[in-house]
């Protein structure tokens, strides 16, 4: 049973508190590193240890008068740690805590990005053996084509979840890489194993090369997955939103007991959450846009992505969050109504059969050509008169000189659009 949706997550990886805890964390981890390379005196990194720490509100007021938030904290940390704070940041510019950082909580939100995907593609298989052999019908552009299963449709979502969890996965990978290399990348004021040991204690692995910054096509790639990850939530809530029509109403969206749908018709049912996931999946690649801007910086760096990236990172993977939660929850609780589907097959009079027709005149003998132009003129008849296309059929000579009564009617079986739906089932070991 998916939860309702809560944020705590998302929420802590992304708050102050836990900005300044990770900044803490890669100078300590820093400090230690130095102390075992001899740079820094045990008795200072023990009092370092000891006592270092941070209080948001006077971060705030120190940025105040110095409008500069590394050194605010910084300050503040010395505050807490006395006469042993000048070893902290020993050879470090900014961004070398501040990309660092950066890349840890991305990689934390990606990994609860990971979790949801994968509650999502939970839901979509239990949906998928649920209606495997659901008939329904298939639609090319907008037009009825020839049946499938609703199962087939939720297992081809589960598939597309499936890419989307290896994107994600190598998006991870691409941003767990942090950098502690001086100013412009050189090292010249810290040693390289510096770098490694505080990534290592991170969970991070060192940039082959970097800047003053890590390279932010990266933070672009990650962002775009998760743009790429929201449009296909969009494509499966646009689903929805067609099938839910009153012309159509095969699924529908859940609607609690005391829900409304609007201020003026009583009986309104409406597909909001899909509208929801629609319009957020429009913010994603919106922010994706603006990562890209970022990838070009001025020599070795300029600041124009941080302001940036302190909207569109949290942002994005909180609101994909909240859209992949949405989502699985939409889809375990959607209403599924198989009568109506059968409904829907019978309303083009067996046009959705022509195809069968069509192969069958062939294997009679007629060339593909003939065969078409029979099946054509008879299924345009139906189309436009509303007359059954099976009576047409049999009442046509030109197709039953080929083509007996029987076997005509033998060709409009459902169940033949059955045939290989576990073959298909079997791929995904169900």
């Amino acid at each position: 049973m998916i939860e309702r949706y809560t944020l705590p997550e998302m929420k802590e990886i992304w708050s102050e508190e836990s900005k300044y805890k990770t900044w803490l964390e890669v100078e300590i981890y820093a400090c230690e590193a130095q102390a075992e390379l001899g740079l820094i005196p045990p008795e200072a990194l023990k009092e370092i240890r000891e006592k270092a720490g941070f209080d948001i509100q006077r971060i705030n007021e120190i940025e105040a008068v110095v409008n500069h938030d590394v050194i605010a904290f910084l300050t503040c940390v010395g505050e807490y740690v006395g006469e042993a704070s000048k070893y902290i940041h020993l050879g470090l510019t900014s961004y070398d805590v501040v990309d660092t950082a950066l890349s840890v909580r991305m990689k934390k939100a990606g990994e609860q990005i990971l979790r949801r995907l994968l509650a999502l593609r939970t839901t979509l298989l239990e949906k998928a053996k649920e209606h495997k052999y659901t008939l329904m019908m298939g639609r090319t552009h907008g037009v009825h084509a020839e049946p499938i299963t609703f199962g087939l449709k939720m297992l081809l979502w589960a598939a597309e979840v499936d890419r989307a969890v290896t994107r994600m996965q190598k998006a991870v990978d691409t941003v767990s890489v942090g950098k502690l290399s001086g100013a412009v990348g050189t090292y010249a004021t810290v040693d390289p194993r510096v770098e490694e040991y505080v990534c290592r204690r991170l969970g991070l692995r060192p940039a082959r090369v970097s800047t003053q910054v890590l390279q932010r096509d990266r933070h672009a790639e990650y962002l775009a997955t998760l743009a790429v990850i929201g449009s296909s939530l969009e494509k499966f809530a646009q689903e929805i939103r067609h099938l839910q029509r009153t012309e159509v109403l095969e699924v529908e969206e859940y609607f609690a007991r005391g829900q409304k749908g609007s201020s003026a018709m009583p009986h309104k049912r409406n597909p909001i959450v899909a509208e929801r996931i629609c319009g957020l999946a429009r913010l994603l690649r919106g922010n994706a846009l603006a990562a890209l801007e970022n990838v070009a910086l001025w020599h070795e760096r300029d600041i124009s992505h941080s302001s940036v990236e302190r909207v569109i990172i949290p942002d994005s993977t909180i609101t994909l969050d909240y859209m992949l939660f949405k989502t699985a929850e939409m889809i375990e609780n959607l209403l599924v109504y198989p009568e109506k589907m059968a409904e829907n097959l019978r309303r083009s009079h067996g046009l959705i059969f022509s195809q069968r027709v069509l192969l069958a005149l062939i294997e009679a003998g007629l060339r593909r050509e003939e065969a078409y132009a029979l099946v054509q003129r008879n299924a345009m008849e139906s189309w436009q008169k509303g007359r059954d296309f099976l009576d047409l059929l049999k009442a046509d000579p030109q197709i039953t000189d080929r083509l007996p009564a029987g076997k005509i009617e033998r060709l409009f079986d459902y169940n033949y659009y059955l045939r290989h739906i576990d073959d298909i089932y079997k791929r995904f070991g169900l």
